[in-house]
């Protein structure tokens, strides 16, 4: 970290059994906070440990940081340094991912984001190709967060997806697109109607302002701060006129594979 000038160490680890007995579960996890110790105390100045958690995969049995609540409690017990990583296809199905968002803002515990999308378990798929509402109520939470002036957040936003079938740039900027597209809405959201309508305990009302900012087309708006930003306002197209993925393929004609091969 010190000679590459990071300031964030993003850790998870697949740590975990495939059978009832094979280890001791208490003993597995004071290895652990003494290994976490031991690396946040070399921390540089200014830095920050983010930890990542993962329901199951590749282990099956148990995992040694399955949920947020590990994480949490290992962030907790090092210090400030120490934060929670939410990698949005780490969870069993159903799971209230917009919730555990607030809580660990709430807690200052909340350091960071792989933005990914997924059906079934750890798919990595293309940021809100699946549950584009899913990421949509998250950042609701965040944009809360970022209005809310007794609130301090520093959130480190990542993607992390495979694009074993999609080319790899279009589906990056697919996402980024979602992302702001998701951004964009959250912003829509009328916040003292909502909190009017909470008080109110009118589940109605609350609820039908989350679905007119989500329903809202924000891809006008998108379009017009690219063009005030000097860019493109159409990224995909844009990229996919520039004639660079054809130019990188042709160069790499005859190189060594850099893939799983």
């Amino acid at each position: 970290m010190e000679k590459t000038g990071s300031d964030l160490l993003s850790l998870w680890f697949a740590d975990g059994t495939n059978f009832p007995g094979q280890s001791n579960f208490r003993k597995r996890k004071q290895w652990m906070e003494k290994a976490l110790a031991e690396v946040y105390d070399a921390l540089p100045n200014a830095t920050r440990m983010l930890i990542e958690y993962k329901f199951f995969e590749p282990a099956f049995y148990h995992t040694d940081l399955p949920d947020w609540g590990t994480a949490y409690l290992m962030a907790t017990k090092l210090g400030e340094k120490a934060q929670v990583l939410i990698d949005l296809g780490h969870h069993p199905q159903s799971t209230n991912i917009e919730f555990i968002v607030a809580y660990l803002i709430d807690e200052g515990k909340l350091g960071g984001f792989h933005f990914n999308c997924r059906k079934y378990a750890d798919d990595d798929l293309t940021v809100g190709s699946i549950n584009p509402q899913e990421l949509f109520l998250i950042y609701t939470e965040l944009v809360a967060a970022e209005l809310d002036p007794n609130t301090e957040t520093d959130i480190a936003y990542m993607i992390d997806q495979s694009h074993n079938l999609k080319p790899k740039v279009e589906a990056s900027i697919q996402s980024v697109c979602n992302l702001q597209k998701a951004y964009a809405k959250a912003l829509l959201v009328d916040r003292e109607a909502l909190a009017a309508a909470q008080d109110a305990a009118d589940l109605v009302e609350a609820e039908s302002i989350l679905q007119r900012a989500y329903e809202t087309d924000v891809n006008p708006l998108l379009e017009q701060v690219r063009l005030e930003m000097g860019r493109d306002p159409h990224p995909l197209a844009a990229y996919r006129k520039s004639g660079y993925y054809e130019k990188i393929s042709a160069a790499r004609v005859g190189g060594e594979s850099q893939g799983w091969a």
